[in-house]
């Protein structure tokens, strides 16, 4: 491997650690995944129309929005994981009817041993949900105490600000742009350090929940196993789907905690920037009515907050709970359908993608190893 080579991969290793760019296995996999959701529901010759050309141009379309700088090895990133992905899209619709089969095969072969077993199978499964929604519960009602305290914490640090504005302009002592400037910039302040320790207070949250979900999963599986002799590789495969699931609830649950926190943000620092506007008019009948309206208009952004973010426990919840009971529906004799083939085959995108990208990471480490001047046969490699 010659030098300029090794620059590559350890330029690539750069990127896809971040170094250089945000882009992830998990981006890319979100672009090809929705597009094939998408156009699944469009006609046939809308697909053949679009399929490589839009699925290429979103592709480069998220490694633009993510590099910071465009550089060379961006370039080369680009060109190794857009044919790839475009070529995973392309396989989907085909994959996507051989894992229904899989899946119903695997589905036919585990009811028709676990079916002598059937009550024993549903009181286990309903065992499962009655724990899951035990030892979930109180995690989803920390988060809701911790919304409420973090929404009252705000309260506290941001509503005495409007409340000493009011105080200045009764005392209305020389002018009010130079007595209330100050409060412009602490409001901002207090709003970006109060959204800061939200989002560190609820980011955990999401790992606390999966957590429990994982480990009531492993009970669901000690509990199946004994009914499952003999097809357990089936029994296995459905409870790393409805894994799937969960990580990708749990996954969803963080984004929207995070996105809370954020809309948040945006929705009070406009407050901030009014408030300046209205000190350089250094009117006090403008100002006034703004200043006697912020306490308001605080209290009302930090409630929606909490109306909005304070529930999402216990949806995660009651997602986990109906991913659980979707599988026992499957799981019962005589059931139609292959369930929710699709999470398998969303999975398998991912996977892959992952796959990819770890193996040019591998790549990397394979280069630096041999560009390591370490032996004397390395010098007689790269003679």
């Amino acid at each position: 491997m010659s030098l300029k080579g090794a620059a590559f991969f350890f330029g690539l290793l750069a990127i896809i650690a971040g170094a250089q760019a945000e882009v992830s296995a998990d981006q890319v996999a979100d672009v090809v995944w929705n597009y094939f959701t998408q156009l699944s529901t469009n006609a046939k010759e809308t697909v053949d129309q679009l399929q490589q050309s839009e699925i290429s141009k979103q592709l480069n379309s998220l490694f633009q929005d993510n590099f910071e700088a465009v550089s060379t090895y961006a370039g080369e990133l680009q060109k190794q994981v857009v044919p790839f992905a475009t070529k995973l899209h392309s396989q989907l619709a085909e994959d996507s009817e051989k894992v229904k089969e899989q899946i119903q095969r695997e589905l036919d072969q585990l009811r028709a041993r676990i079916t002598p077993h059937a009550e024993e199978v549903r009181r286990q499964i309903a065992s499962t949900i009655q724990n899951l929604q035990t030892q979930l519960r109180p995690y989803a009602e920390e988060l809701r105490t911790q919304v409420n305290q973090n929404a009252a914490e705000m309260r506290q640090r941001l509503e005495p600000l409007a409340q000493e504005m009011q105080a200045k302009l009764r005392e209305n002592a020389g002018s009010l742009q130079a007595s209330l400037s100050p409060y412009a910039d602490q409001l901002q302040q207090q709003i970006e350090q109060q959204v800061a320790a939200v989002k560190g207070t609820l980011d955990p949250y999401a790992n606390k929940l999966k957590a429990e979900a994982d480990r009531t999963l492993e009970e669901l599986r000690a509990g199946l196993s004994p009914f499952a002799q003999d097809v357990q590789d089936q029994l296995n495969h459905q409870l790393e789907g409805l894994s799937f699931q969960m990580k990708k609830g749990a996954e969803e649950l963080r984004m929207k905690l995070s996105k809370g926190a954020e809309d948040l943000e945006a929705k009070l620092s406009p407050l901030a920037q009014e408030l300046r506007e209205k000190l350089q008019q250094d009117l006090q009948e403008s100002l006034a009515p703004y200043v006697d309206s912020l306490s308001g208009k605080i209290d009302g952004r930090i409630e929606e907050f909490r109306q909005t973010v304070g529930p999402y426990g216990e949806n995660f919840n009651q997602l986990l709970v109906q991913k659980v009971d979707e599988m026992r529906k499957t799981l019962e004799p005589y059931a139609d359908g292959a369930g929710d083939h699709l999470s398998f085959l969303e999975k398998n995108v991912r996977d892959n993608l992952a796959s990819f990208f770890n193996t040019l990471k591998q790549k990397v480490d394979q280069m630096e190893e041999k560009e390591t001047p370490a032996s004397p046969s390395l010098d007689s490699d790269s003679s």
